[in-house]
């Protein structure tokens, strides 16, 4: 039982890191210099931490198809603001 129960687990766990890896993810200005350009997007939260920005940001490239993203905008404060943009 308890073997079955490790196996379910460690499946469970690969599912997990393989949708982590097909998400998109932040690339830096010279990284992004091989990438297709395909737009981009903006998000905005009152009183929005970083960490909250870049989980928005991550969302709105994955929803649009993206593989990656270069934030080129941010500001914070009473509300937050981020632009990025979006690469093949």
């Amino acid at each position: 039982m308890k073997r079955t129960s490790i196996v379910a687990s460690l499946g469970l766990a690969s599912l997990i890191s393989f949708g982590a890896s097909a998400a998109a993810h932040q690339v830096s200005a010279d990284q992004a210099q091989n990438l297709q350009p395909m737009g981009t997007v903006s998000v905005s939260q009152p009183g929005g931490s970083p960490m909250d920005m870049r989980a928005l940001l991550n969302q709105k490239a994955d929803q649009q198809g993206a593989s990656a993203y270069r934030v080129i905008e941010a500001r914070t404060g009473d509300s937050s603001h981020a632009t990025a943009e979006l690469y093949k």
